[in-house]
């Protein structure tokens, strides 16, 4: 199952933190992470094998959305950070619309993303 780590600035240490405390379940081999460029490098740093994309505001949420629409990427976590706005908010919604179109579940934050992994983990 592929699944994708995208994280706002100001939540990359909650999302490599997060990664952490499923290391148990992601580090499965039948788990395969991609990321966009930086949230892609920390986890990396991590210990975590990560096919990196471009950063977000270069493209990397548009390269995600593609993948959900071909079928590749079956669930996203995306660590937004509600207290600010975002030069590419267009990616970002496009990104939040295709996986509603084709029903991928998508955890905008952690409390979210830890049901989704507890859901597939049995």
């Amino acid at each position: 199952m592929e699944i994708a780590l995208i994280a706002h600035d100001q939540m990359k240490a909650d999302m490599v933190q997060f990664l952490n405390r499923n290391k148990h379940l992601l580090l499965h081999e039948h788990i395969k992470l991609i990321a966009t460029g930086t949230t892609g490098s920390k986890a990396e740093n991590a210990g975590f094998k990560v096919k990196k994309m471009l950063s977000g505001p270069m493209g990397g949420d548009a390269q995600i959305a593609a993948r959900v629409a071909e079928g590749k990427t079956k669930m996203v976590l995306f660590f937004k950070d509600p207290n600010s706005s975002h030069a590419h908010e267009v990616d970002i919604n496009m990104l939040i619309r295709v996986c509603d179109v084709h029903n991928v579940p998508l955890a905008t934050n952690e409390a979210t993303a830890q049901l989704l992994l507890n859901a597939i983990s049995k």
